[in-house]
């Protein structure tokens, strides 16, 4: 039991470092260099109140250095808040993301297109991106701005973990690609651009961008940005216009809050999926070995969380379902000889299932297979040392009972002839034993067979 929890536990130790090293994959928030005030998302009212950040020359700024989610959209339809309510020239959101989910995306446009204030989207810094679901975010902007250095586009539909067929596939691009082009009309931009970043998934540089009239403007940095767009008349979507008046205005942060970051964190995919694989391992161990208690504890903090992750994620229930079965099946390695056909069906159930977990073909978000290997091997390997260790057990000798003392070795301490029955110490204890030869005081002896309170013996050579 000590040995199996010592395992138990030496394999959730490398989960959690997979977690830990999967962290790096999401991306913090960077801060502003030119910011004079910083105001967080849990403190937007108070900023509002103060005299600071009211007035016609104050400009919100927000961060986004993530993969677009749920918790991405939140933050950003809340600083859009906050800057209506402060009455704020323009938000800038500084945006480098790898693209994300489309629910997510299509909020955050329905958030911008419904503002009383200038959205700008800028691409910042040098050597950003705005891929996928970022570019067609860029597109919605009211100002769309680009540093040099950086690119957008590659927005074509990208399914994984299962295939669709022609039909299915057809009608999720051409939905994105008049979506896209929807949003390319109302900005006045390049209609066939947009779209063929969606059918083609092509991608400019910010040079090109403009060029091609994907974007308004080219910035060095924010302080250039809010040069270039001071002077200029915005259309909002209400129908009325601004003139932005932003060269030396103030610029008031709008940051992320512990709670933000926390919780994007988990809705990457990736963390998501390590979290439901600790939960679901620790909550099996403690089942097999009632009363380990800590992979018990351990498993259902990680699994609650893991839900809670999965309800921000478009999720696959066959492949959780599969994932399950996986699962079942090392355990049943465990149980049953197979000679490893439960094992291969295990791997194969789970490096499929955890492909097709997290579903999101418009904009190809999932748990990546360098991760999903990792895992599945050690799942694998350590179900298949427990399955070794189980039969060495089964085929071992017994120890305990009648069984298990046939063999011991034990010390004549009352000598022992075949007419006279003598005494035998063995396992701790003294014996009646007898034998069919003289055996003499101190001489070593192995027991042959015990009946009741005796023993027989012979000499141990």
């Amino acid at each position: 039991m000590r040995r199996i929890r010592l395992y138990v536990s030496l394999f959730l130790i490398l989960l959690g470092c997979l977690l830990v090293a999967g962290a790096g994959l999401v991306a913090s928030p960077t801060e502003s260099t030119i910011s004079t005030t910083s105001v967080t998302a849990s403190d937007g009212i108070n900023a509002a109140d103060s005299t600071s950040s009211r007035g016609p020359k104050s400009v919100l700024v927000l961060t986004v250095s993530d993969t677009i989610n749920p918790v991405t959209a939140s933050f950003i339809s809340r600083g859009i808040d906050e800057a209506n309510e402060m009455q704020a020239e323009c938000v800038i959101i500084m945006l480098d993301t790898p693209g994300g989910g489309l629910d997510a995306t299509k909020d955050i446009i329905k958030r911008i297109l419904a503002s009383n204030v200038p959205v700008v989207v800028f691409v910042a810094p040098q050597g950003a991106h705005a891929a996928s679901a970022g570019s067609i975010i860029l597109l919605a902007a009211h100002v769309a701005v680009m540093s040099p250095g950086t690119n957008m586009g590659a927005a074509h539909p990208v399914n994984i973990g299962q295939k669709m067929d022609e039909t299915m596939s057809a009608k999720v691009e051409n939905d994105l690609a008049a979506y896209t082009r929807s949003l390319a009309e109302k900005r006045g931009r390049n209609l066939e651009w947009a779209e063929d970043s969606i059918r083609k998934s092509a991608s400019i540089t910010a040079s090109e961008a403009l060029k091609k009239n994907m974007i308004d403007l080219l910035a060095s940095d924010l302080g250039d940005l809010l040069e270039q767009l001071s002077g200029r008349s915005v259309k909002l979507d209400s129908g009325s216009k601004v003139v932005l008046k932003t060269n030396g205005a103030l610029t008031v942060r709008f940051d992320l809050t512990w709670r933000d970051k926390a919780l994007s964190a988990i809705a990457n995919p990736n963390i998501a999926y390590i979290l439901l694989m600790i939960g679901m391992y620790g909550i099996m161990f403690e089942l097999m070995h009632p009363g380990a208690i800590y992979p018990g504890v351990i498993g259902a903090i990680s699994l609650i969380t893991a839900f809670f992750a999965l309800q921000m994620l478009p999720v696959n229930y066959a492949g959780l379902i599969l994932i399950l079965i996986g699962i079942g099946l090392f355990i049943a390695e465990v149980k049953v000889v197979s000679y490893g056909m439960l094992t291969v069906g295990g791997i194969v159930c789970l490096v499929v299932g955890s492909m097709m977990l997290i579903k999101e073909p418009e904009t190809g978000v999932h748990v990546s297979i360098t991760l999903i290997l990792p895992i599945a091997i050690a799942t694998a390997g350590l179900f298949i040392f427990l399955a070794t260790l189980a039969l060495k057990a089964q085929s071992a000798k017994p120890f305990m009972g009648k069984k298990g003392f046939v063999g011991a070795v034990g010390t004549v301490k009352v000598a022992i002839s075949p007419q006279v029955e003598g005494k035998v110490f063995v396992e701790g204890e003294l014996w009646n034993a007898n034998s069919s030869e003289s055996l003499e005081l101190g001489t070593r002896v192995k027991v042959v067979s015990i009946d009741g309170l005796n023993i027989k013996v012979i000499k141990n050579t």
